[in-house]
Protein backbone atom coordinates (compact mmCIF):
# COMPACT_ATOMS: atom_id res chain seq x y z
CA UNK A 1 0.00 0.00 0.00
CA UNK A 2 1.14 3.53 -0.78
CA UNK A 3 2.70 5.03 2.41
CA UNK A 4 0.40 8.08 2.24
CA UNK A 5 -2.69 5.90 1.87
CA UNK A 6 -1.54 3.71 4.75
CA UNK A 7 -1.30 6.77 7.02
CA UNK A 8 -4.73 7.93 5.86
CA UNK A 9 -6.14 4.45 6.58
CA UNK A 10 -5.14 4.45 10.26
CA UNK A 11 -8.10 6.45 11.68
CA UNK A 12 -10.53 4.20 9.78
CA UNK A 13 -8.72 1.10 11.09
CA UNK A 14 -8.82 2.15 14.76
CA UNK A 15 -12.25 3.80 14.79
CA UNK A 16 -14.15 1.45 12.47
CA UNK A 17 -12.34 -1.78 11.55
CA UNK A 18 -10.98 -3.09 14.85
CA UNK A 19 -14.09 -2.21 16.94
CA UNK A 20 -16.29 -3.76 14.23
CA UNK A 21 -14.29 -7.00 14.17
CA UNK A 22 -14.46 -7.19 17.97
CA UNK A 23 -18.23 -6.62 18.06
CA UNK A 24 -18.78 -8.92 15.08
CA UNK A 25 -16.90 -11.68 16.91
CA UNK A 26 -18.78 -11.15 20.18
CA UNK A 27 -22.28 -10.88 18.69
CA UNK A 28 -22.05 -13.62 16.07
CA UNK A 29 -20.09 -15.76 18.52
CA UNK A 30 -22.99 -15.62 20.98
CA UNK A 31 -25.41 -16.44 18.16
CA UNK A 32 -23.22 -19.42 17.22
CA UNK A 33 -23.31 -20.70 20.79
CA UNK A 34 -27.10 -20.54 21.08
CA UNK A 35 -27.57 -21.89 17.57
CA UNK A 36 -25.31 -24.82 18.37
CA UNK A 37 -27.32 -25.63 21.47
CA UNK A 38 -30.61 -25.58 19.55
CA UNK A 39 -29.73 -26.70 16.03
CA UNK A 40 -27.09 -28.66 14.10
CA UNK A 41 -23.52 -27.68 13.29
CA UNK A 42 -24.51 -26.85 9.70
CA UNK A 43 -26.49 -23.89 11.03
CA UNK A 44 -23.52 -22.78 13.14
CA UNK A 45 -21.29 -22.98 10.05
CA UNK A 46 -23.57 -20.56 8.17
CA UNK A 47 -23.06 -17.99 10.94
CA UNK A 48 -19.30 -18.63 10.97
CA UNK A 49 -19.15 -18.01 7.22
CA UNK A 50 -21.06 -14.74 7.70
CA UNK A 51 -18.62 -13.70 10.45
CA UNK A 52 -15.69 -14.45 8.14
CA UNK A 53 -17.07 -12.51 5.20
CA UNK A 54 -17.95 -9.49 7.34
CA UNK A 55 -14.41 -9.41 8.76
CA UNK A 56 -12.96 -9.41 5.24
CA UNK A 57 -15.47 -6.85 3.97
CA UNK A 58 -14.79 -4.23 6.63
CA UNK A 59 -10.98 -4.19 6.18
CA UNK A 60 -11.50 -4.55 3.12
CA UNK A 61 -9.80 -7.72 1.87
CA UNK A 62 -10.40 -8.99 -1.65
CA UNK A 63 -10.09 -12.78 -1.89
CA UNK A 64 -9.24 -14.43 -5.22
CA UNK A 65 -9.54 -18.22 -5.45
CA UNK A 66 -7.70 -20.21 -8.08
CA UNK A 67 -8.36 -23.91 -8.62
CA UNK A 68 -12.07 -24.11 -7.80
CA UNK A 69 -12.34 -27.01 -10.23
CA UNK A 70 -9.97 -29.01 -8.00
CA UNK A 71 -12.51 -29.64 -5.25
CA UNK A 72 -16.17 -30.52 -4.72
CA UNK A 73 -18.09 -28.60 -2.06
CA UNK A 74 -20.12 -31.71 -1.21
CA UNK A 75 -17.10 -33.89 -0.42
CA UNK A 76 -14.83 -34.23 2.59
CA UNK A 77 -11.11 -33.46 2.59
CA UNK A 78 -8.24 -33.00 4.97
CA UNK A 79 -7.19 -29.48 4.04
CA UNK A 80 -3.49 -28.75 4.47
CA UNK A 81 -2.48 -25.09 4.18
CA UNK A 82 0.45 -22.81 4.90
CA UNK A 83 -0.04 -20.26 7.67
CA UNK A 84 1.19 -16.67 7.60
CA UNK A 85 -1.40 -14.65 9.52
CA UNK A 86 -4.48 -14.73 11.75
CA UNK A 87 -6.26 -13.39 8.66
CA UNK A 88 -5.96 -16.90 7.19
CA UNK A 89 -8.88 -18.11 9.33
CA UNK A 90 -11.69 -15.83 8.03
CA UNK A 91 -10.20 -15.92 4.54
CA UNK A 92 -10.48 -19.70 4.25
CA UNK A 93 -13.68 -20.18 6.23
CA UNK A 94 -15.54 -17.45 4.40
CA UNK A 95 -14.53 -18.18 0.83
CA UNK A 96 -13.70 -21.85 0.18
CA UNK A 97 -17.34 -22.92 0.49
CA UNK A 98 -16.43 -26.03 2.48
CA UNK A 99 -17.75 -27.14 5.86
CA UNK A 100 -14.52 -26.65 7.80
CA UNK A 101 -13.58 -27.96 11.23
CA UNK A 102 -10.38 -26.40 12.49
CA UNK A 103 -7.55 -28.03 14.40
CA UNK A 104 -6.88 -25.46 17.13
CA UNK A 105 -4.52 -25.25 20.09
CA UNK A 106 -6.36 -25.78 23.38
CA UNK A 107 -5.40 -22.30 24.66
CA UNK A 108 -7.88 -20.75 22.19
CA UNK A 109 -10.73 -22.54 23.94
CA UNK A 110 -10.24 -20.21 26.92
CA UNK A 111 -11.03 -17.08 24.89
CA UNK A 112 -14.46 -15.84 26.05
CA UNK A 113 -17.25 -16.44 23.53
CA UNK A 114 -14.84 -17.29 20.69
CA UNK A 115 -13.75 -20.54 22.33
CA UNK A 116 -17.30 -21.71 23.02
CA UNK A 117 -18.48 -20.68 19.54
CA UNK A 118 -15.65 -22.62 17.89
CA UNK A 119 -16.57 -25.62 20.04
CA UNK A 120 -20.17 -25.45 18.79
CA UNK A 121 -18.83 -25.28 15.24
CA UNK A 122 -17.12 -28.62 15.87
CA UNK A 123 -13.53 -27.39 15.95
CA UNK A 124 -10.98 -29.79 17.41
CA UNK A 125 -8.87 -28.56 20.30
CA UNK A 126 -5.50 -30.23 20.83
CA UNK A 127 -2.82 -29.96 23.50
CA UNK A 128 0.32 -29.34 21.49
CA UNK A 129 2.49 -29.94 24.55
CA UNK A 130 1.08 -33.44 25.08
CA UNK A 131 1.41 -35.69 22.03
CA UNK A 132 -0.75 -38.50 23.42
CA UNK A 133 -3.54 -36.13 24.41
CA UNK A 134 -3.43 -34.47 21.00
CA UNK A 135 -3.72 -37.83 19.23
CA UNK A 136 -6.64 -38.77 21.49
CA UNK A 137 -8.48 -35.50 20.70
CA UNK A 138 -8.06 -36.02 16.97
CA UNK A 139 -9.11 -39.66 17.28
CA UNK A 140 -12.33 -38.68 19.04
CA UNK A 141 -12.99 -36.04 16.38
CA UNK A 142 -12.99 -38.66 13.63
CA UNK A 143 -16.14 -40.20 15.07
CA UNK A 144 -18.06 -36.90 14.85
CA UNK A 145 -17.34 -36.01 11.21
CA UNK A 146 -20.17 -36.02 8.68
CA UNK A 147 -19.80 -36.87 5.00
CA UNK A 148 -19.40 -33.17 4.11
CA UNK A 149 -17.06 -32.11 6.91
CA UNK A 150 -13.50 -31.08 6.14
CA UNK A 151 -10.73 -30.88 8.72
CA UNK A 152 -8.17 -28.12 8.25
CA UNK A 153 -4.58 -28.34 9.45
CA UNK A 154 -1.99 -25.59 9.31
CA UNK A 155 0.71 -28.20 8.81
CA UNK A 156 3.58 -25.98 9.96
CA UNK A 157 2.04 -26.01 13.43
CA UNK A 158 2.28 -22.25 13.88
CA UNK A 159 2.38 -19.02 11.87
CA UNK A 160 5.39 -18.15 9.77
CA UNK A 161 6.82 -14.82 10.95
CA UNK A 162 8.72 -14.06 7.74
CA UNK A 163 6.60 -15.70 5.04
CA UNK A 164 9.01 -18.60 4.61
CA UNK A 165 7.36 -22.00 4.95
CA UNK A 166 8.56 -24.16 7.82
CA UNK A 167 8.75 -27.97 7.83
CA UNK A 168 5.40 -29.75 8.01
CA UNK A 169 4.35 -31.79 11.01
CA UNK A 170 2.92 -35.28 10.47
CA UNK A 171 -0.46 -34.95 12.21
CA UNK A 172 -2.51 -33.98 9.17
CA UNK A 173 -1.10 -36.81 7.09
CA UNK A 174 -1.61 -39.46 9.75
CA UNK A 175 -5.17 -38.23 10.15
CA UNK A 176 -5.86 -38.36 6.40
CA UNK A 177 -4.40 -41.85 6.19
CA UNK A 178 -6.34 -43.18 9.19
CA UNK A 179 -9.67 -41.75 8.08
CA UNK A 180 -9.09 -42.47 4.36
CA UNK A 181 -9.72 -38.94 3.09
CA UNK A 182 -7.82 -37.14 0.32
CA UNK A 183 -5.57 -34.25 1.24
CA UNK A 184 -6.49 -30.93 -0.35
CA UNK A 185 -3.33 -28.78 -0.53
CA UNK A 186 -4.02 -25.04 -0.27
CA UNK A 187 -1.61 -22.13 -0.70
CA UNK A 188 -2.44 -18.81 0.97
CA UNK A 189 -0.58 -15.95 -0.65
CA UNK A 190 -0.12 -12.39 0.65
CA UNK A 191 -1.94 -12.70 4.00
CA UNK A 192 1.26 -11.73 5.83
CA UNK A 193 0.99 -8.27 4.24
CA UNK A 194 -2.68 -7.91 5.22
CA UNK A 195 -2.07 -8.71 8.90
CA UNK A 196 1.53 -9.41 10.01
CA UNK A 197 1.90 -11.88 12.87
CA UNK A 198 1.62 -10.53 16.42
CA UNK A 199 0.35 -7.10 15.31
CA UNK A 200 -2.85 -5.15 14.68
CA UNK A 201 -1.33 -3.63 11.54
CA UNK A 202 -4.28 -4.41 9.26
CA UNK A 203 -3.89 -3.25 5.68
CA UNK A 204 -6.41 -3.53 2.82
CA UNK A 205 -5.39 -5.69 -0.09
CA UNK A 206 -5.87 -8.85 -2.11
CA UNK A 207 -5.20 -12.37 -0.90
CA UNK A 208 -4.90 -15.33 -3.24
CA UNK A 209 -6.04 -18.82 -2.33
CA UNK A 210 -4.62 -21.47 -4.65
CA UNK A 211 -6.35 -24.83 -4.34
CA UNK A 212 -4.29 -27.70 -5.74
CA UNK A 213 -5.64 -31.08 -6.91
CA UNK A 214 -6.46 -33.46 -4.05
CA UNK A 215 -3.91 -36.14 -3.15
CA UNK A 216 -4.92 -39.64 -2.05
CA UNK A 217 -2.22 -40.97 0.25
CA UNK A 218 -3.81 -44.14 1.63
CA UNK A 219 -1.49 -46.55 -0.20
CA UNK A 220 1.63 -44.41 -0.04
CA UNK A 221 1.92 -42.73 3.34
CA UNK A 222 2.91 -45.68 5.52
CA UNK A 223 5.66 -46.80 3.13
CA UNK A 224 7.19 -43.36 2.50
CA UNK A 225 5.74 -40.82 4.97
CA UNK A 226 8.52 -38.24 4.68
CA UNK A 227 8.42 -38.38 0.88
CA UNK A 228 4.64 -37.86 0.82
CA UNK A 229 4.80 -34.94 3.26
CA UNK A 230 7.63 -33.22 1.40
CA UNK A 231 5.87 -33.66 -1.95
CA UNK A 232 2.73 -31.92 -0.67
CA UNK A 233 4.81 -29.23 1.02
CA UNK A 234 6.55 -28.54 -2.29
CA UNK A 235 3.17 -28.32 -4.04
CA UNK A 236 2.00 -25.66 -1.58
CA UNK A 237 5.27 -23.70 -1.53
CA UNK A 238 5.56 -23.68 -5.32
CA UNK A 239 2.63 -21.25 -5.55
CA UNK A 240 4.01 -18.73 -3.04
Amino acid sequence: MNPFLKIAYQPYKWIIVIPFIFLNTMILGLICIFTGLLLKQDAVNIIAVLWSKLCCFIVPVNVVIQGKKNYNRNKSYVIVANHQSMADIPILHGHLGLNIKWIMKKELKKIPIFGSAANQLGCIYVDRSNHDAAIKSIGEAKKRLSKKDCVLFFAEGTRSRDGEMMPFKKGAFRFAHDIDLPILPVTIKNSLHILPSDTFDLTPGTIQIIVHPPVHILHHYMDHPDKVIESIRQTISSAL
